[in-house]
């Protein structure tokens, strides 16, 4: 079993479906679990999982942003130009309009996270597993 599968398929927020609507835009296995996707509400609330390796390509999110808020495993988020930060339970990631990231799980542990997002993401080139495979702790 991976670092941290128990906690993280235990906790505060069903893991979801396998993310097949996003699947092109990860590199990896992912699964949402739509928490707030009411039309009338200018937010997107989800729970997203992600498997050891998994992470998502390079986004930008426009008229918008997107919040972060770490429940479980253990993860990375990077901004173009800035050293990747590991994440853990209890962090908080404020990506704000414009800005390239990514984010996504560590070699060996899952991770979760709840995304707070608004806007709409731009989804550009996968993160090479060169530089992925680079992170350290």
């Amino acid at each position: 079993m991976a670092k941290n599968e128990e906690t993280v398929k235990n906790g505060l927020f069903e893991v979801g479906d396998k993310n097949v609507a996003y699947q092109q835009f990860f590199q990896g296995q992912s699964y949402l679990n739509t928490l707030v996707g009411e039309k009338d509400i200018n937010v997107g609330v989800g729970n997203v999982t992600f498997e050891p390796g998994c992470r998502n390509n390079w986004h930008i999110h426009h008229d918008g942003y997107q919040i972060l808020l770490v429940t479980g495993g253990e993860g990375w988020y990077q901004e173009e130009g800035k050293a990747a930060r590991k994440l853990h339970p209890g962090d908080v990631v404020v990506t704000h309009d414009g800005v390239k990231h990514w984010h996504g799980a560590t070699k060996d542990s899952w991770f979760s996270h709840v995304a707070i997002t608004a806007g709409t993401p731009e989804w550009l080139e996968p993160v090479s597993d060169e530089q992925y495979n680079a992170l350290e702790d």
